[in-house]
């Protein structure tokens, strides 16, 4: 492993799980460029993001949102030499001794983009049975416009390479993007592979997204999709 490959962090409030987070990815992932975008947080993650002198830390004067956050991150990517991006979130739910998985249909030319999926296997964390309902209806959109079948469309355990992170940037989602990268990723006809892994509950700390506003992302995802479809169909 070396600095061909980003590992992009963004962050909201996360001071708690900081720390841990970029210890395990120095230790899974030695030698990768590891870049963390702290999206106006109020809390110390500044503070020890300024203890960290070997990463880079981007900060936004705000909170934009997830969707903001990585598109930072993917401009920064995109000014490097690097080969591979992969996203960790900082609030340790993606263990980082499970990203290398994610890396090699990269490395062998296999895939564009390579989720990491908690449902293929069914080990470690599930998400809550809420969520996981939402998870499955988006499953089937997908699989009915796309074509194919991707078991876990709301995972941000991901690794691109630069042609992927080229084709998103063009057109990047701000509002809970995961689902609509898949959509985006597949009209421009980038190969999408799923590996298995395990995931973690939020070690501390609150998820930045209710169970209400869950079921809004999940009506507003659902409606750029089907619109994204009827006026551009698929590649």
């Amino acid at each position: 492993m070396n600095s061909s490959v980003m590992v992009l962090l963004p962050a909201f409030n996360e001071e708690k799980n900081l720390d841990s987070v970029l210890s395990g990815i120095r230790y899974h992932l030695p030698g990768t460029r590891i870049v963390v975008v702290n999206d106006g947080s109020k809390d110390r993650t500044r503070e020890i993001l300024e203890g960290h002198p070997d990463i880079t830390a981007l900060h936004h004067p705000f909170n934009l949102g997830i969707g903001g956050a990585i598109e930072t991150g993917f401009r920064y990517f995109l000014q490097t030499s690097s080969r591979f991006l992969l996203r960790i979130d900082a609030d340790g739910q993606h263990p980082p001794a499970e990203a290398k998985s994610l890396l090699g249909p990269l490395i062998s030319g296999q895939a564009d983009t390579v989720i990491g999926s908690r449902f293929l296997k069914k080990e470690g964390y599930q998400s809550s049975l809420t969520r996981r309902g939402g998870i499955k209806i988006l499953n089937i959109l997908s699989a009915f416009i796309l074509g194919q079948a991707i078991t876990d469309n709301t995972s941000g355990f991901k690794a691109y390479t630069r042609t992927a992170v080229e084709s998103l940037i063009e057109d990047f989602p701000h509002d809970y993007p995961e689902p609509i990268e898949v959509y985006i990723l597949s009209r421009k006809g980038m190969r999408i592979v799923e590996v298995p892994v395990r995931m973690e509950e939020r070690r501390e700390g609150l998820s930045s997204i209710s169970y209400i506003e869950t079921y809004y992302y999940l009506i507003k995802v659902l409606l750029t999709i089907l619109v994204k479809h009827m006026i551009g169909g698929k590649k």
